[in-house]
């Protein structure tokens, strides 16, 4: 193991250390409750810290893994690290929001040091899902993280936690059994479970036989299919977006952030890992069929996200729709469509958060979410106002956010590919606009009308510090947004160069890295990547 290889084990497990030792310290007496908030914040600061040196040294221009870590496990079985430049942004987002988490629970006072390292654990278990280069450590990671969030939601949710948090962890456990039967027939066919061998392994795209009996689709459709149907739940897609609108209701604040700000995230990064690069013939016959789905979305969530009478239900359904943008830019499978996936689910990560940490902040102060019981905050919390407005803005895309960026690019690379689906998914953002613009009017402006709202007290000091990174992070990639997307976009190059070369492109139109167009020649159909 090198020491760079060092450095992304210790981010990994650092925040698991933590969580274990938080179990240990009691919470009884508020000397320990304060002693327990501090630990936690001191390891998920040292842990963003230690991400940021890992990527300082990370070279964006060479394409492939850096900080590897390559060791026999068990079974035949690697444990295998490593990150690229589409990984790398992944683990910076989830390192750089749970200390915001962690401000955001500051006030907690049932069960501190046991809620505290729930979170802890959860980072270990996010961080390694966008690390691993192994399938069954991918998977290890990947379901496991749903353990904590489901205790986090059971046990320090709102009144209807039990039901949300059953049926957050249900839907998506069903989802992923489909992708461990793929995987273990994977490590069957390519005598592999090496994430990086596999990314370059063909698997047959034609019809073939099973005890005789004939099955009319590939190999690659029929996996394709076992990692959408786990990815597609996570995301969430439509239909099966149905849980994450409870889940965030019942979830507390830190809850709602984490799962919109990371867990979602998880879903679109295996669909870059494993559905485009992997099945790249049966991504790309099955494109229409995710172009369907995510316009559906699209339309539909946002239509539903106006009919809502609850903030955090409200957001939820943004969310599902954002996430629409994200899949229609994936399986367009082209420069800026890809591009534009990324920077989306990054960009959600800092909007999303901050809705719900805004959200929160009058939560703890009226206890209810309904949007009915706010009006003219703006008179009573100016700096509320303001922090809410730059967010609800960034949320509709509002240029010189990074809002904007994703959403630009992502139908950009959609109309290359489907016209038709890109002025459809174009409706949606003038639907978000109304949902948006309909909560931030009915919650900030107008006159107060409910009493209890007369002495309510501007953001403290604790909770301009918590939203303030995510501030200056929506304002700065809206503004210079080529600060993220050449970290990505060499890897995203290279991803699609083997993708149009897998499916037989006569030519792949590529954006490169310095921003020029470049047609890259494709080889026959059929050949090796």
């Amino acid at each position: 193991m090198t020491s760079d290889g060092f450095l992304l084990n210790l981010i990994l497990w650092l925040p698991l250390f933590g969580g274990l030792i938080l179990l240990w310290m009691g919470d009884g007496r508020e000397a320990e409750r304060l002693a327990a908030r501090r630990w936690s914040l001191g390891i998920t600061v040292v842990t963003f810290l230690l991400s940021v040196v890992l990527f300082l040294g990370f070279e964006p221009t060479e394409v492939g893994f850096q900080f590897v870590t390559d060791v026999n496990w068990l079974a035949g079985l690697k444990y295998k690290l490593g990150v690229d430049g589409i990984s790398i942004l992944f683990v910076l987002l989830t390192t750089g929001i749970m200390p915001l988490v962690i401000l955001a629970s500051w006030d907690v006072e049932k069960r501190v040091a046991q809620y505290l390292a729930a979170f802890l654990i959860l980072e270990t278990l996010m961080i390694g899902v966008f690390v691993s280069l192994d399938l069954f450590l991918f998977y290890l990671f990947f379901e496991a993280g749903l353990i904590p969030m489901f205790i986090i939601i059971g046990v320090w949710g709102g009144g209807r936690r039990v039901y949300a948090s059953f049926k957050f962890f249900l839907y998506t456990l069903l989802g992923s059994i489909l992708m461990l039967i793929a995987m273990l027939w994977m490590a069957n066919f390519a005598q592999s479970t090496d994430i990086e061998f596999l990314l370059t392994h063909e698997f047959p795209s034609e019809p073939f036989e099973v005890m005789g009996i004939e099955i009319g689709a590939g190999a690659q459709t029929l996996l394709w299919f076992a990692f959408f149907a786990s990815f597609a739940v996570k995301m969430p897609m439509w239909p099966v977006h149905t849980w994450l609108p409870d889940a965030h209701v019942e979830a507390p604040t830190a809850g709602s952030v984490v799962l919109a700000a990371i867990l979602l995230k998880l879903g679109g990064y295996g669909f870059l890992r494993f559905n485009l690069p992997m099945f790249p013939v049966a991504s790309d016959q099955l494109a229409t069929f995710v172009f369907v789905l995510s316009v559906i979305a699209i339309v539909y969530t946002s239509l539903v996200a106006l009919m809502q009478e609850d903030m955090k239900k409200l957001i939820a359904y943004s969310s599902v729709a954002h996430m629409g943008f994200v899949t229609m830019g994936i399986f367009a499978a082209n420069q800026q469509g890809v591009d534009g996936a990324i920077f989306q689910m990054i960009s959600h990560g800092f909007i999303s958060g901050a809705l719900f940490l805004s959200v929160g902040v009058i939560y703890d102060r009226m206890h209810t979410r309904e949007i009915a019981a706010y009006g003219g905050l703006v008179t009573r919390m100016p700096i509320y106002a303001t922090i809410f407005l730059l967010f609800t803005m960034a949320n509709v895309g509002l240029p010189g956010t990074s809002g904007f960026v994703g959403e630009f690019l992502t139908m950009m690379g959609a109309f290359k590919a489907n016209t038709f689906i890109a002025l459809v998914a174009a409706t949606g953002v003038i639907l978000s606009a109304g949902y948006a613009l309909w909560l931030y009017r009915r919650v900030v402006f107008g006159v107060v009308t409910n009493p209890a709202l007369e002495g309510i007290q501007d953001m403290t000091t604790r909770e301009i510090v918590t939203v303030a990174p995510l501030v200056a992070a929506t304002l700065y990639f809206g503004i210079d947004a080529s600060a993220m997307i050449d970290v990505f976009s060499p890897a995203v190059s290279d991803l699609l160069q083997n993708y149009h070369a897998a499916v037989g492109a006569p030519e792949a139109l590529l954006i490169q890295p310095g921003g020029g167009e470049a047609a890259i020649a494709a080889p026959a159909s059929g050949s090796d990547h």
